[in-house]
């Protein structure tokens, strides 16, 4: 489904960007993977190539920082001699504590990371569309988002950010042919969630209709979906996979 294509994914160090620079190379995409974890992507990197005999490579990138992102860039662009024509926003971190209790730098460490990072990556990518226009952007946020959750304020806010960019930069980049989703997880077995107490992951899975957690593959694939021609009249998204939660 995405033979031939170059793909970008940040956050691919581990969990869902791990999933899916595996499922993007095994639809024969070339991944240009990225994460501020040299160890983690480098360790991505190596699986992948189990995987197909493609040019896939790692990269290391501080997606808060304009220097970095635009190093990025560079470095792609030199390998591939192109831009990617799929890029997939996999970067996240989380600072979680009452927002009583949160310190500045708190906040700002998650808004410069979740949603500045957002931004900067996507207006550079974007922007090298005059060269060989990139078609697909896939944004992705926990679904919590859409309802809260105690404790994080600042994760919640930069998510919901993501999502009204997205939705803004769907309508600017349509002209170009580009198109900008985004997806929300719910409860997926993810590093991440490996920190939330085993009492509070059991009374979520109860609450899900599905009865399970989700696995990244699952979010893998609805990138596949996103990315692929199958999704060419759908722009400005926002796609649920949660097993049903909170729907």
């Amino acid at each position: 489904m995405l033979a031939g294509r170059l793909a970008l994914v940040t956050g691919a160090g581990s969990g869902i960007g791990q999933a899916i620079c595996q499922a993007f190379a095994k639809e024969g995409a070339l991944v240009a993977m990225a994460d501020v974890n040299k160890d983690g992507v480098h360790h991505v990197h190596e699986t992948l190539k189990s995987i197909s005999e493609g040019n896939h490579h790692p990269f290391t990138v501080d997606v808060s920082s304009s220097a970095s992102v635009a190093t990025l860039l560079t470095d792609i662009r030199d390998r591939y001699m192109a831009v990617p024509t799929i890029a997939v926003n996999s970067a996240g971190i989380t600072r979680d504590t009452y927002m009583l209790k949160m310190k500045e730098e708190m906040w700002d460490e998650v808004i410069n990371v979740n949603l500045k990072g957002t931004y900067l990556l996507n207006k550079a990518v974007s922007q090298g569309h005059c060269r060989e226009q990139i078609k697909w952007w896939i944004h992705h946020q926990f679904i919590n988002v859409l309802v809260g959750n105690v404790g994080q304020t600042n994760y919640g806010a930069s998510k919901a950010g993501v999502i009204g960019f997205t939705k803004s930069a769907a309508k600017e980049l349509a002209k170009f042919n580009i198109r900008v989703n985004a997806i929300l997880p719910g409860f997926i077995k993810t590093p991440m969630t490996e920190k939330v107490p085993e009492h509070l992951m059991q009374i979520t899975q109860m609450l899900i209709p599905m009865t399970k957690l989700g696995e990244p593959e699952d979010i893998a694939d609805a990138c596949v979906f996103l990315a692929s021609d199958k999704s060419r009249y759908i722009t400005g998204a926002t796609l649920e996979v949660s097993g049903g939660l909170f729907m």
